[in-house]
């Protein structure tokens, strides 16, 4: 009997308090005299982040300067590319051997750089993510440039060194130069740290 009284009590109270609330259409309209800042649409990082976000931005400057023995050298001996894929190309050589076109750079050009670093409970594995710009570079392309964005795990060796252990993309989508410009503009060379 006491079970029953409690439980009527605590939906009668419901009722009063909790009913009101669910009939509203919408929330009330907020009106603010000095509105804040818009958020920034980058994470504050930790110092130990910003050396991934750093040595990312490395790893794209790599390719950038069609320097083969620096791309080689992001990578961890047992990485793999491709990760989701049916058959990912597994091992640094076979990566750089894979990418040797793409570092080149003579029929396409790739770059790309971070928004996202995060490190969590293991202190030598971190996540990293952005966007990316690839470019035709055939006189006669269809479609010059395509945007999409890139996911590497990295992995922190003995040597105290990061080293991409996982790397994957989401292929692009069909852009214009203005949108490929902006890509470019957008980009942050300094680690947006907390």
């Amino acid at each position: 009997m006491r079970r029953t009284a409690v439980r009527c009590a605590v939906a009668a109270l419901f009722l009063a308090v909790g009913a009101p609330v669910w009939a509203q259409t919408g929330p009330a309209p907020v009106v603010m005299e000095n509105p804040p800042p818009p958020p920034s649409t980058l994470p504050e990082l930790s110092a130990k982040e910003c050396e991934v976000w750093a040595r990312e931005f490395s790893f794209a400057k790599s390719v950038a300067d069609h320097d083969a023995a620096a791309f080689a050298e992001h990578l961890q001996s047992g990485a793999a590319f491709g990760a989701s894929r049916r058959a990912p190309t597994r091992g640094r050589k076979a990566i750089a051997e894979r990418w040797a076109g793409i570092i080149e750079g003579k029929a396409v050009r790739l770059e790309w750089y971070p928004t996202r670093v995060t490190i969590g409970g293991a202190a030598d594995v971190a996540w990293s993510s952005g966007p990316s710009l690839f470019e035709d570079r055939a006189p006669d392309a269809k479609q010059r440039f395509s945007i999409g964005s890139f996911h590497s795990v990295w992995h922190r060796d003995r040597d105290g060194v990061w080293r991409v252990l996982f790397d994957d993309g989401i292929e692009g989508r069909p852009v214009t130069s203005a949108e490929a410009m902006a890509f470019r503009d957008a980009r942050r060379t300094t680690c947006p740290r907390g």
